[in-house]
């Protein structure tokens, strides 16, 4: 932490003790990209890692914690009612029997007619009290059930922009990769960083800056197609993976949202006052079959990072990184 400059603060110390811990791979992998490309953890860096990998996790699994205590609660009743559904109706068969050899002994028939409906009765009243309790233990199970989907949704949902987060990416990508190269088809990564972000947030807050978050994320939701993934990467990083589409058809959707967004008119709600427009810089690249989805990503990072030194708010696709090599 200090070689990196990383602030001593608490939640940094979590952040990088788990870190060190090796116990989350995403946070691993998130910490080693940006290292990798030597980027700075301010305060918005080290805020984003610790609301990602630390503070959704543990919200994440007292959730699960309080689920696992109410499936035991329904567990237990229902055991109980049926070791009492048991135990009554040997009760009522032993009542039963004791009826029928009262018979073959020439008991009064009205007598025996008589025991006959009330033990049926008995019967009866306990099968209708056992299925009302019944009744309220399944519906406690689907607002468990409902509870276990919303936690699932929480756990794949980045809470700032509603976007899917780094879980759902990890999935998306394993099942677009194997499609791939099962189909022969071209799959497509692009990666958005925001310009100047931290000298914005500098300016006008945390809060401004979560606001200019969300409405990349509403452009980006709404430039991509169905088929595709747009999601949080990091930071001020948000991602989209393009199933089916070629190098070029994935430049031409991210100079689209490129466009969008420098297009965009933010107002600080708090006094109306016009903020400065806000550009990105993009960087494109297509899955190469048999390779993981953090070399294609870390190469979509090197070209948004030559956007960013070719003077921001362009895209930049992998063959410019080439290009690029060749010319040194």
């Amino acid at each position: 932490m200090a070689e990196l400059r990383v602030p001593p603060t608490p939640n940094n110390f979590h952040v990088w003790y788990k870190y060190s811990l090796g116990t989350s791979s995403d946070l691993k992998r998130s910490i080693d990209i940006l290292i990798g490309n030597k980027r700075k953890f301010d305060v918005t860096t080290s805020h984003d890692l610790f609301a990602t990998y630390i503070e959704s996790q543990d919200a994440d699994d007292a959730a699960l914690n309080n689920v696992s205590q109410q499936l035991h609660s329904v567990m237990a009743s229902a055991k109980q009612f049926l070791t009492v559904a048991i135990a009554d109706n040997r009760s009522q068969i032993e009542a039963i029997s004791d009826v029928a050899d009262r018979s073959e002994a020439g008991v009064d028939p009205k007598l025996l007619v008589e025991n006959l409906i009330s033990e049926l009765a008995k019967a009866a009243a306990r099968a209708t009290k056992l299925e009302k309790n019944f009744v309220e233990k399944t519906r406690e199970l689907d607002t468990i059930r409902d509870s276990l989907n919303k936690s699932e949704e929480r756990a794949r949902t980045d809470t700032l922009t509603g976007l899917p987060n780094r879980r759902a990416l990890d999935e998306f990508f394993r099942t677009a990769q194997i499609a791939a190269m099962e189909k022969g088809d071209p799959l497509s990564v692009l990666l958005i960083d925001i310009d100047h972000f931290k000298r914005f947030n500098d300016n006008f807050g945390h809060g401004v800056g979560d606001q200019v978050l969300r409405l990349m994320a509403n452009v980006l939701r709404e430039r991509v197609r169905e088929i595709d993934l747009a999601a949080r990467y990091g930071g001020e990083e948000l991602i989209a993976v393009l199933p089916g589409a070629e190098l070029a058809t994935c430049e031409t959707i991210a100079e689209r949202i490129r466009r969008s967004i420098s297009e965009c008119r933010i107002t600080r709600r708090s006094t109306d006052e016009i903020l400065p427009s806000i550009t990105v810089s993009i960087g494109v690249g297509q899955f190469q079959p048999g390779e993981s989805m953090a070399d294609l990503i870390e190469r979509c990072d090197r070209a948004l990072y030559l956007a960013k030194r070719t003077g921001r708010n362009r895209v930049v696709t992998e063959n410019e990184l080439d290009r690029e090599l060749a010319a040194g």
